[in-house]
């Protein structure tokens, strides 16, 4: 841990020894693979326990909706991509899991609509959150740009499904509906994403409550951006003590607001945090937020897996900082630096990305038995597909001296992380649980029956190969779900 004697130190934190142990490698194993037998199932983009049956929303088609509407340099692309990517079916799907019977079932598929260029397209091809509120299970979705807009869905017995409300929260110009979050017996929303190829920037930075999501009413509760113009999408939102607090994405740096919501619509919110806890661009969005031990644990980000080419942002690795009670931070995992509030070394000796530079999001956090876990995104598996005529000519000869496969063997793969306190971590893997094509932790859901981890895989269902030179099936591409458990009553272990 890096130290500055001339300036204040962080306080001490004592290590205190888990009642119960977490959960090692050897205790997942995966329950779901290959995007579930559809490698075109990319995201498993959303999860929740409800009626004791896991459920799960996939996204579709992830790379090749990239290709077409993204600035993205890759060259060749990663996966084989048709013209038109709508012609791999990319109506997105929910699928349930029976534990006892280790069995899985399809409950929805989106259906088919006609679209404004008046061609039949899937009503969405992404099912992005999803919620249990009062005896319901609520997801929402992700509408291509032709579509009629994003929808909130609603279900008592997980197989029959319908609209709660018109598309786009009664017709605003989104594409999808980003979060959904039950709080003082409300629920809150935020729509997310625009037409022309912008996934996390929409033209409403709104907080929308809702105190009848089944009639489908919503209210304005916030000004746009909380009076910014800079705060692009309320990217998060979570509760934490007796306030709601969310987290944005703002080129300056991400922002952190709360509200008690108390008084009149809009409510009235107070910033927490600004400028990326004085990092600045670089932790461009909170992409996760979740309460631990009196503390709200925020994961950070750059859109584009940890580059922002559009922007001209990074590449650079994640932070991960704790916002206390008393409304004091302390930064965890990240980059020593001096701030306002004071000299911030990394508490947990790590730096930004879990000393790893690929790790481009912490994109997922959850609690389970008395632990937190961190889910990662990581892009070390596309550099090889990467457009490398921009870079120096030294990083090219480095990339080009590496042993064929290099990235895939030795590098490819998110991490997931663990920790009893919150200041002191330990890996749980780093290479996406052997699976180098796993870029990322998409959910963290536990249950009765131990924790879930699904992640984001869209290698598949054909992938280039470089030894080749052709596209080939890829059993390892599509999304995949891990359930963790404890075998047996092992033993404590130190934080």
């Amino acid at each position: 841990m890096l130290t500055r004697p001339d300036l204040p130190q962080p306080r001490s934190h004592m290590r205190r020894l888990p009642i119960t142990p977490g959960l090692r490698p050897d205790d997942f194993r995966c329950v779901a693979q290959g995007g579930f037998g559809d490698g075109v199932n990319a995201y498993a983009h959303s999860m929740a326990w409800f009626k004791d049956r896991l459920y799960v929303g996939t996204t579709r088609g992830n790379f090749p909706l990239m290709r077409r509407r993204l600035p993205i340099g890759m060259n060749p692309w990663p996966v084989e991509c048709p013209k038109n990517p709508f012609d791999l079916g990319l109506n997105s799907e929910i699928w349930r899991y029976h534990v006892e019977q280790d069995s899985w079932d399809r409950v929805r598929r989106a259906p088919d609509v006609r679209g404004s260029h008046g061609r039949m397209i899937p009503s969405s091809f992404g099912h992005r959150s999803m919620i249990v509120h009062e005896d319901a299970l609520y997801c929402t979705t992700w509408s291509p740009a032709a579509g009629k807009g994003p929808e909130i869905l609603r279900s008592e017995n997980g197989e029959d499904w319908h609209s709660t409300c018109e598309p786009g929260l009664h017709g605003l110009p989104v594409t999808a509906i980003r979060t959904l979050v039950p709080f003082k017996g409300k629920v809150y929303t935020t729509p997310s994403g625009s037409r022309g190829g912008n996934p996390n920037v929409g033209s409403h930075a709104i907080v929308y409550e809702s105190s009848d999501i089944a009639g489908g009413h919503w209210q304005a509760a916030s000004e746009f951006g909380f009076g910014d113009s800079e705060n692009k999408t309320v990217f998060e939102m979570v509760g934490f003590g007796d306030h709601l607090y969310v987290g944005t994405f703002n080129l300056a740096g991400y922002e952190i607001w709360r509200s008690d919501l108390t008084g009149e619509l809009p409510y009235r919110w107070e910033r927490v945090i600004e400028k990326g806890a004085y990092r600045g661009p670089e932790n461009q969005i909170a992409c996760s937020m979740i309460p631990f031990k009196g503390g709200l644990y925020i994961g950070g980000g750059i859109q584009g897996g940890g580059v922002d080419t559009q922007n001209r942002i990074g590449p650079a690795a994640s932070e991960l900082i704790r916002i206390n009670l008393d409304m004091s931070w302390d930064l965890i995992v990240g980059s020593p630096r001096q701030t306002p509030d004071g000299y911030k070394e990394p508490l947990s000796g790590w730096s930004d990305g879990f000393d790893n530079w690929f790790a481009g999001y912490f994109w997922r956090m959850g609690v389970y038995d008395g632990w937190l876990y961190l889910g990662t995104y990581d892009w070390s598996t596309t550099l090889p597909f990467a457009r490398r005529d921009p870079w120096p000519q030294m990083t090219c000869d480095l990339l080009n001296a590496m042993p064929e496969n290099f990235v895939e063997d030795y590098m490819g793969g998110c991490g997931v992380y663990r920790s009893f306190d919150g200041d002191n971590w330990m890996e749980v893997t780093s290479d996406g649980f052997g699976n180098p094509y796993n870029l990322g932790v998409r959910n963290i859901i536990p249950s009765p029956h131990g924790l879930f981890l699904a992640t984001a895989n869209p290698f598949g269902p054909r992938t280039w190969s470089f030894r080749e030179e052709s596209y080939l099936p890829n059993p390892r591409g599509g999304c995949e779900i891990y359930l963790g458990k404890k075998a047996d009553g092992s033993q404590n272990e130190r934080a």
